[in-house]
C-alpha cells in the first residue's frame, strides 16, 4: 500500500519575529509544491530517501532505531517519524518514505520553508501508514520545534499544512516535547488545545516573489535579534507589528492599495529596526517594486532569501517581475496553494528511490 502526496512552501506576509514573542503572523502557502511517496512494508524496516541519500532503521514504540547518527539533512523528517511512532505507542509495520528536494536556484534554496514542508509531509505520511487519526498539524509543530531546539514559530508549518493564507499565533509545544520523552505523549497531544490558525479569504491583490540570490541562517538571525532586545522592547515591537498586520490583512481584501502599501512599507521599516536584516539586494528589489507602483517586504527572518511583492493587479505584477528578471533577480508570480494532500501520481523522481528498498 502506498500514497503519493504533496505540500506547499510558505512566505510570511506579516508578523515575522512578532510571532515568536506572542504576536500574530499572516503566512501564505505558495508553490512550488514538494512531493513525497510513502510505501508500507511487511516488516519493521524504515527507509528515508532524500536527494542526498538514504537513512535506514527499524520501528519501535519509542521511535525509529536508526542504524547510524541522523545526518543534519534528515533531521526534520527523522524526528517526525520518531514522534509519530511514539504517538502510535506499539509495535508497527515499517515503511519507505521518499521526499523530493525543495526548489533551488543556482544551488540555493528559495527560502520558502523546505524543512517545514518536509515535516508536514512526513507527519501525514506516517499517519497514513500507521492508520492513525492523530492531529498531524500538532505532530508536525512538535517535531519541527524539537528538531531545532525549540526555535521557530511554527507559522511555516501551519501554512504548509492548512494552505491558503493563514492567520497564526505561535503554538506552545514545550510540554508536548517533554511528554514525548517522559511518557503520556498521546494523552497530552489529545488534551492539548487546538492550534490557533485561521484561513483568510483569497487576497484580491496580485502576489509575487523575488529571490535575492543570498541565503541566511534563520536560527542565527533569531538568536542575534533576541540577544539585543529586552522584554519591554519585544512587547512594543509586537504591539506595533500586530496593528500593522491587521491593516495588511484588511488591505489584502482589496480597496485602497495606497493605504495597503503604506502598511506593508511600515512593516518593513519596523523589521529594519531589529538590525541588519535588509540586504542591499533586498533594498534594490523593494525600490524597484515602488517604482512600478507595487510594494514589497522581506519574507521571513531576513539577511537574505527574498521579498514578497504585492501589486494592484496581475498586469502590474508581471511588469515588475519582468523588470526584476532583467536585472538578474529570480522572480516568479505567486498563486496560493492548498495544504498537504494526496496526489493521483507521484513525483517521477521518487519511485526509483523506493524501489531500491523492495
Amino acid at each position: 500500500m502506498e500514497r503519493a502526496l504533496s505540500a506547499p512552501g510558505k512566505l510570511f506576509i506579516s508578523g515575522e519575529y512578532a510571532v515568536l514573542w506572542g504576536g500574530v503572523a499572516r503566512v501564505a502557502a505558495v508553490g512550488p509544491r514538494t512531493g513525497a511517496l510513502v510505501r508500507r512494508r511487511v516488516d519493521g524496516q524504515v527507509h528515508v530517501c532524500l536527494e542526498e541519500g538514504s537513512l535506514s532503521g527499524r520501528t519501535t514504540p519509542r521511535g525509529v532505531h536508526w542504524e547510524r547518527e541522523v545526518p543534519a539533512g534528515f533531521s526534520f523528517v527523522a524526528r517526525t517519524l520518531d514522534e509519530a511512532l511514539r504517538l502510535h505507542g506499539r509495535e508497527s509495520v515499517g515503511f519507505d518514505l521518499a521526499v523530493a528536494p525543495s526548489a533551488v536556484v543556482e544551488g540555493r534554496k528559495l527560502g520558502m520553508g523546505g524543512s517545514a514542508c518536509a515535516t508536514v509531509l512526513a507527519a501525514d505520511a506516517a499517519r497514513f501508514v500507521l492508520e492513525e487519526k492523530f492531529d498531524a498539524l500538532k505532530l508536525a509543530l512538535v517535531s519541527h520545534a524539537a528538531a531545532q531546539g525549540g526555535k521557530g514559530s511554527g507559522g511555516d508549518v501551519a501554512a504548509s499544512y492548512a494552505g491558503g493564507v493563514v492567520r497564526y499565533r505561535r503554538y506552545e509545544v514545550a510540554s508536548l516535547v517533554e511528554a514525548s520523552s517522559t511518557g503520556g505523549f498521546r494523552a497530552s497531544l489529545e488534551a492539548a488545545p487546538q492550534v490557533d490558525v485561521w484561513r483568510l479569504p483569497v487576497p484580491k491583490v496580485a502576489l509575487g516573489y523575488a529571490f535575492t540570490g543570498e541565503s541566511a541562517s534563520t536560527r542565527v538571525l533569531i538568536s542575534q535579534v533576541e540577544a539585543r532586545m529586552d522584554e519591554a522592547a519585544r512587547r512594543a515591537f509586537v504591539e506595533r507589528s500586530d496593528a500593522l498586520g491587521l491593516e495588511i490583512e484588511d488591505g489584502l481584501g482589496g480597496g485602497d492599495f495606497r493605504a495597503f502599501s503604506e502598511a506593508v512599507s511600515e512593516q518593513q521599516a519596523l523589521l529594519r529596526q531589529l538590525g541588519a536584516l535588509e540586504t542591499e539586494a533586498m533594498r534594490r528589489v523593494l525600490g524597484m517594486a515602488s517604482a512600478y507602483g507595487c510594494v514589497g517586504k522581506q519574507s521571513g527572518a531576513g539577511g537574505g532569501d527574498g521579498c514578497i511583492l504585492f501589486a494592484p493587479d496581475a498586469k502590474t505584477r508581471d511588469s515588475l517581475l519582468e523588470g526584476l528578471r532583467a536585472r538578474g533577480f529570480h522572480s516568479l508570480p505567486l498563486e496560493l496553494e492548498p495544504g498537504v494532500h494526496g496526489e493521483g501520481q507521484a513525483d517521477p523522481r521518487l519511485r526509483p528511490w523506493l524501489d531500491a528498498w523492495r
